[in-house]
């Protein structure tokens, strides 16, 4: 069967990511093909076609030194055609509707305009500006930056992400920090070819170093958008039955500023199931992302604080090596009768691999009673059956314990 636009743009990421080139331009081609003969990305596929051929024949016969640094600039001329191929294809296909300008004055207009469309022009890109750096326009702002953040997450757009970056100096201090927060959202999902855009990455460290807070308030985002992921109607019940003091500072900013007070409904349509789950997809790479070691750097304190807030979602993923910090932590927290039975699951972890199994034993057991049956108890506990035995534990042991916990 064949991929879907969607399955070929992951099939691309990955492979460019790892600098194969070749797999990415089979797809470039079909794209092209389907465009027509007369495509306007017919010379700049055929340049990267046979440049890519003259640097393996080169490499299988010499030791050129510029060898690694001619493929990387070929990996980011390789990106800049499948982007633009990927923007015509959508168009072709009418996924993406063909926009010729927007109503300023209409917030509806504003946002489906910087949500859909995929070719600005200067003057759409100067006006995103001038509104984002108006004290006066804070909730149109706020619109655009949100549409504009979802239409480069859908369709990488180099000098969009620069604009959104240089949001981050907004005057308005909520305006400011939707710019941040979506700018490290952003450089997260897209961390696999930031490598080849060294503008975008320099562009977040000169927005960084002119904050003049050593990247605190950055980090501090970074912390609330991993917080983020429990904001969910699983863990609240009805939205109406979230309070205003559950949401991270920013939201509750952002719902004073546009009008919505203590309305936490309309929570709902910022966070819907479908970009839960694209959060919890991004928390589980970031450790692992350029934004997130500029934002930790070699700060102990800050390695620390993270990995406690991942800890204070339910994931263990930055204290293994940590287990006396986390059983520490997750003490603290059965003391006060957690609910949660992802916090009885890692305090076991924590035990087993302390020594001491029958505290395991017994804090899985009540993990697993919270749970409304083994096929729930056992989508939390079984992920990190790799890590235990990673950390020393006999993956018999392991099966012994699952066995056990079935039906007990």
């Amino acid at each position: 069967m064949a991929q879907g636009l969607d399955e070929q743009i992951m099939t691309i990421e990955r492979s460019l990511g790892e600098r194969m080139i070749s797999h990415a331009l089979v797809i470039a081609r079909a794209w092209l093909n389907e465009l027509g003969e007369n495509n306007p990305y017919e010379q700049a596929y055929s340049d990267i076609r046979s440049q890519y051929a003259m640097l393996f024949e080169q490499w299988l016969t010499s030791d050129d030194p510029q060898h690694e640094q001619r493929l990387d600039d070929l990996t980011t001329d390789t990106y800049r055609l499948v982007d633009a191929a990927y923007t015509s294809i959508r168009l072709q296909r009418g996924l993406s509707p063909q926009i010729h300008g927007f109503n300023p004055d209409n917030p509806q207009s504003v946002m489906h305009y910087f949500s859909n469309c995929l070719r600005f022009k200067d003057a759409d890109y100067q006006w995103f500006l001038d509104v984002v750096a108006s004290p006066d326009s804070a909730a149109l702002a706020l619109m655009a930056v949100s549409a504009l953040a979802h239409n480069i997450r859908e369709c990488f757009n180099e000098r969009a992400l620069l604009v959104l970056i240089e949001g981050i100096q907004a005057e308005n201090d909520v305006v400011a920090e939707q710019c941040l927060a979506n700018a490290i959202l952003l450089l997260a999902h897209y961390d696999v070819r930031l490598c080849s855009f060294h503008r975008v990455e320099q562009a977040f460290l000169d927005a960084l170093s002119e904050m003049a807070d050593e990247g605190e308030q950055a980090y501090q985002t970074l912390c609330a958008l991993v917080r983020s992921v429990k904001i969910t109607r699983e863990d609240k019940g009805e939205a109406g039955e979230l309070s205003v003091e559950d949401l991270p500072e920013e939201l509750r900013s952002l719902l004073e500023l546009t009008g919505n007070g203590n309305d936490i409904r309309s929570v709902e349509s910022w966070l819907p199931k479908s970009e839960i789950d694209y959060m919890q997809g991004l928390i589980q790479i970031l450790p692992d992302t350029w934004v997130f070691e500029v934002l930790i750097g070699d700060s102990q304190e800050r390695a620390t604080n993270m990995a406690l807030t991942y800890l204070s979602i339910g994931r263990m993923d930055l204290l293994w090596e940590r287990i006396d910090v986390a059983a520490s932590w997750l003490r603290r927290a059965l003391r006060k009768q957690s609910d949660n039975p992802v916090d009885y699951i890692n305090y076991g972890h924590c035990m087993l691999l302390q020594g001491d199994k029958m505290m395991a034993y017994e804090y899985y057991r009540q993990a697993r009673q919270m749970c409304k049956g083994p096929k729930e108890f056992f989508a939390l506990f079984r992920p990190d059956r790799a890590r235990l035995v990673e950390k020393g534990i006999p993956v018999e042991f392991v099966y012994l314990m699952e066995d056990q916990l079935l039906n007990n």
